[in-house]
């Protein structure tokens, strides 16, 4: 029934040591059904191996490259001396990404009252479209619902799947500010002032990012940005005091943008 689930040449997976013997070690592949791989002697360490044991040892989760699959004899050849630090470490947190992932979805599950087989569905919908569970909840946690606009998802399911992301994955923002002081000697000029305002909070294309606008003293409003990183929030936040400048000059009145909060001058 998983027949077709079987994972690529050059590939890294994640292993539990079953068995070792002196000519190499067996182990089963955590994410794939529990399917089992042999790393040969000659691929446990760079170099004379004498004890396998001295390098593995029953229960011991490695992280290993795929060397070879033959789907035909259930049989997938694996190396662990191909794999460096850096690529176990970043293997061994992509699988504990998906182990929360699928406890997410698990949850999801019974918030929603959806069946296994349905949930299954899901869960290919989330990895064809993102590349992974956990890519998926990571993108609702920055956009909520608006994450699943393209795919086919019940609404409730989207919006469960946002809240559950929003409420245990904590994204790596930075926020910024800077000040805008607006003055309009019109008739209508409240007015004016409430227009440049209300362009710069909508700066387009900008789903991981947020601003919000506050008044300060006149003539000053703070703009404040969260957004991912500090280049992103620092290009956002001028282009939305461009914005209210350029949007108020059109209409009358003058704008200035200052990046510190300097005092008012006289």
């Amino acid at each position: 029934m998983d027949r077709n689930n079987w994972p690529e040449s050059g590939d890294f997976v994640v292993c539990t040591v079953k068995d070792v013997t002196d000519f190499g070690a067996y182990t089963t592949l955590e994410e794939y059904d529990g399917k089992e791989g042999f790393i040969h002697i000659s691929e446990i360490k760079a170099g004379w191996v004498k004890y396998v044991r001295d390098h593995v040892r029953e229960g011991q989760k490695i992280v290993c490259k795929v060397l070879n699959v033959d789907s035909s004899r259930r049989h997938i050849d694996l190396s662990l001396k191909d794999v460096n630090e850096h690529q176990k470490r970043a293997k061994i947190q992509e699988w504990k990404n998906e182990q929360k992932a699928a406890k997410w979805l698990q949850f999801v599950a019974e918030e929603t009252k959806t069946d296994k087989d349905e949930m299954q569905k899901v869960s290919q919908k989330l990895v064809e479209n993102f590349g992974s569970q956990y890519a998926a909840f990571e993108e609702a946690a920055m956009t909520g619902v608006n994450a699943f606009s393209d795919i086919k998802l019940k609404k409730k399911i989207a919006s469960s799947i946002a809240e559950v992301a929003q409420n245990n994955i904590k994204l790596p923002f930075v926020d910024i500010a800077g000040y805008v002081d607006l003055t309009c000697n019109l008739p209508e000029g409240i007015e004016v002032i409430r227009t440049a305002l209300e362009a710069a909070n909508k700066v387009d294309d900008e789903d991981d990012v947020r601003i919000d606008i506050s008044y300060t003293g006149a003539p000053r409003y703070r703009i404040k940005v969260i957004a991912p990183d500090y280049k992103k929030a620092e290009s956002v936040l001028k282009k939305s005091a461009d914005i209210a400048v350029d949007t108020i000059e059109e209409l009358g009145g003058k704008g200035e943008f200052h990046r510190h909060n300097d005092a008012v001058k006289a």
